[in-house]
């Protein structure tokens, strides 16, 4: 098997009729499966997920919301892959790119993870969706506090200000929609997403860990995807979405320092 496409759902019935049918089209020359975990949705989406199960594509049913380590990690052990691509259900792949990104993977054996081109529906890239340095508690801790408000400079080296979008370069991380690693890597950290995680920064936690472990982390523009950015995400309010941010800020920080 050469890639093992695994992706979490939470009411996500508006997008991931397309994003399903985006990834067969994408795997036009390689063997792939499909591992969908959906996490406990109140809305159509295990229903529509359903419809489409096969040979090539799995559900996993969680009664609740296992949150998104853990319920990546439900499929990762179940992957059977050389390669692992993590794709949020808002996310539409473009034809023939993973089979374009998987011999790029193989001809670059001392890269561990990979993000591609982040695009909206228009083809322009998304700044908002770049790659970004490893945090540090001065740059999270004026997030929390809004202070980018007042001095949108603040983060400028954090966010990779002026970024070329259109260049192949090695990072620090690449965005967990959509993320490409070697089931080597998988295998040698037992996980795919560290557990303690529920959601937010464990896509950095992992590529903090690739590079622990030698292998680069690269912005590869070879490919783009289409990414709606947070079509689920964006039903949780405000105060949720803080507190999880903030818990899992210590966490990062509690681990790495």
């Amino acid at each position: 098997m050469d890639l093992s496409v695994i992706t979490v759902t939470w009411n996500s019935k508006e997008n991931i009729t397309e994003q399903i049918s985006s990834v067969i089209l994408g795997s036009k020359q390689i063997s792939f499966e499909q591992i969908i975990v959906d996490n406990g949705s109140t809305d159509d989406t295990v229903s529509i997920v359903e419809t489409h199960c096969n040979a090539s594509l799995r559900l996993i049913k969680n009664a609740t919301n296992l949150g998104f380590s853990a319920a990546n990690n439900q499929a990762a052990a179940l992957a059977r892959g050389e390669f692992i691509l993590f794709l949020n259900p808002d996310m539409r792949v473009e034809e023939g790119s993973l089979d374009k990104l998987l011999n790029w993977m193989r001809e670059h054996p001392d890269v561990g993870i990979a993000g591609c081109k982040l695009v909206d529906a228009q083809g322009k890239f998304k700044e908002k969706a770049a790659p970004r340095r490893f945090p540090t508690l001065l740059n999270q801790l004026a997030i929390i506090l809004k202070l980018p408000h007042l001095l949108p400079s603040l983060l400028d080296k954090y966010l990779y200000k002026g970024f070329n979008p259109d260049k192949e370069q090695e990072v620090d991380s690449v965005r967990g929609s959509f993320l490409i690693m070697r089931h080597e890597l998988y295998k040698k950290l037992g996980f795919a997403f560290d557990p303690r995680y529920f959601i937010w920064f464990e896509d950095v936690d992992l590529c903090r860990e690739a590079k622990r472990l030698n292998y680069k982390v690269i912005y590869a523009p070879i490919v783009s995807c289409v990414d709606q950015v947070g079509a689920s995400f964006s039903k949780r309010n405000f105060l949720w979405k803080q507190f999880q941010f903030t818990k899992s800020m210590i966490k990062y920080f509690l681990k790495w320092w």
